[in-house]
C-alpha cells in the first residue's frame, strides 16, 4: 500500500513538530512533500530546510497527488481552512484547538458531513502512555466512583512571546490565551477522562503581560454530569513555569498525571506506583513552549529518570491513529466532536469569567452552552 502524502500548511514552530513526527512513522505510512505559508519566503526557506516543495494554499488544495493536510496555522483560521481542504477531498489534521467559536467548529463538523475524508485535531497527550492507563483504569472502573478532579496549568511565557506574531493574544486569532492555546491540551483529558460537563464558573484576568487582548491567568470549578467536581488553574504568567497536572481522586482509587508522565497510580487492593520526577521535555514545554521543547528534543542534559517519552512521540501516535483511520474509514480518537468538546468547555469558562456568571451546560456528547444564570 502507498504511503499517505501530506502537505503541510502553515510553517510556524509547530510545523517541525508534525514533520518529524511523519517522518518517524513506520515505513510505507506517510510522506511529506509540500508546505505552504502566507509568508512565500518562509515557505521557501522551511521547504529548503526539510527537503520539502513550497506551494500555494490553493495548489496543495488542487494537487490530486496530496491525500492529507496538516494545519499549523493560527486557530481562529482554522475551520476554514479545514473545510477548504476537506471539500477538495483532502484528509485533515488540524492543530488544536479546532477553532475559536462553536459555529465554527459546527460549520467545518458540517463541511466533513459533505465527504468522506477523516478529520482529526491535535490533542496529542491523549496518546501519553500516562494518559492511556489512565483512561483504561477509569473504563474498567478501578478508581471506583469518581468524585474529584484538578487540573493545574502553571506555564509561563515571556513577553516576546506574545510579540512574536500578530495573531498571538488576540481575540480574534488566538481566541483566547492561557486556557484556549496552551491549556487546552489538559481541559480536553480532564473532558475526556470527567465525561461532559454540566456547570462552569471562573475568574480570570491579565496578570503578567502588556498590550495582549487576552487572559494570562485564569481559575474555575467544573461540574460533569457523572457528579464529579473539578478544579481548574491556568495561567502564563507563574514565572519561571512549573510542569501541567492532572489529578483524578475516587473512592477505590486515584492517579496523578504531572509533566505527561504518572507520579502517582493507585487502586485499592492493586497497583501503587509514585514517580520521582516529571519529564523534562514537559519542563521545557512549561517554562519556554514549543519551541524550546523542539530545540532540546535531542540534548540529554539534566535529563529526568523517568524521561521515556520524548517529544514529539506523542504526536507520532496521534498520526499513527490518524493515518490508519484514514486508510479503514474509521473515526479517529480525537475526531471533530472530540474537538469540538474541548472548544466548548473552554469558551463556557471563559463566559463565566466574562460575565460573573454560573455557565449551564447541555452535558450530551457534544454538548452547548444553553445560558448563565
Amino acid at each position: 500500500m502507498d504511503p499517505l502524502t501530506f502537505a503541510v500548511v502553515g510553517c510556524g514552530a509547530i510545523a517541525t513538530t508534525h514533520i518529524n513526527a511523519l517522518r518517524s512513522l513506520s515505513e510505507g505510512e506517510a510522506v511529506v512533500v509540500a508546505c505552504c505559508d502566507i509568508d512565500a519566503e518562509r515557505a521557501r526557506a522551511f521547504a529548503e530546510t526539510h527537503g520539502l516543495r513550497a506551494r500555494t494554499f490553493e495548489e496543495v488544495l488542487s494537487d490530486s497527488g496530496i491525500d492529507c493536510v496538516s494545519f499549523c496555522t493560527p486557530s481562529g483560521i482554522h475551520a476554514e481552512q479545514g473545510a477548504m481542504a476537506l471539500l477538495a477531498g483532502k484528509h485533515v489534521m488540524l492543530e488544536k484547538p479546532m477553532d475559536i467559536s462553536l459555529a465554527a467548529c459546527d460549520a467545518l463538523l458540517a463541511a466533513q458531513e459533505k465527504t468522506d475524508r477523516r478529520l482529526a485535531v491535535i490533542s496529542q497527550h491523549r496518546f501519553d502512555p500516562a494518559s492511556q492507563k489512565v483512561h483504561e483504569a477509569l473504563v474498567r472502573g478501578e478508581f471506583g466512583r469518581l468524585i474529584l478532579a484538578e487540573a493545574r496549568i502553571p506555564w509561563y511565557r515571556t513577553q516576546e512571546y506574545y510579540d512574536s506574531g500578530d495573531w498571538r493574544g488576540t481575540w480574534a486569532l488566538d481566541g483566547g490565551g492561557c486556557v484556549m492555546n496552551q491549556g487546552v491540551h489538559t481541559i480536553d483529558l480532564l473532558r475526556w477522562f470527567c465525561g461532559p460537563p454540566t456547570l462552569v464558573f471562573a475568574r480570570m484576568h491579565t496578570a503578567g503581560h502588556e498590550n495582549i487582548e487576552v487572559e494570562d491567568t485564569l481559575v474555575g470549578t467544573i461540574q460533569f454530569a457523572n457528579g464529579v467536581l473539578a478544579t481548574v488553574l491556568v495561567s502564563t504568567a507563574a514565572y519561571p513555569g512549573y510542569t501541567a497536572s492532572l489529578g483524578l481522586y475516587g473512592t477505590q482509587g486515584s492517579a496523578m498525571i504531572d509533566g505527561d508522565e504518572l507520579k502517582v497510580f493507585a487502586v485499592n487492593g492493586g497497583e501503587q506506583f509514585v514517580a520521582k520526577s516529571a519529564s523534562l521535555h514537559a519542563l521545557q514545554v512549561a517554562m519556554g513552549g514549543t519551541k524550546s521543547a523542539t530545540e532540546n528534543a535531542g540534548s540529554d542534559s539534566g535529563k529526568f529518570e523517568q524521561d521515556t517519552f520524548a517529544w514529539g512521540d506523542a504526536h507520532r501516535e496521534q498520526f499513527a491513529d490518524f493515518i490508519r483511520c484514514c486508510r479503514d474509514g474509521r473515526t479517529p480518537l480525537v475526531d471533530g466532536r472530540e474537538g469540538r468538546n474541548a472548544v466548548e468547555l473552554v469558551l463556557a469558562l471563559y463566559e463565566s469569567a466574562k460575565t460573573g456568571q454560573v455557565v449551564h451546560l447541555q452535558g450530551g456528547d457534544a454538548g452547548g452552552v444553553t445560558g448563565v444564570v
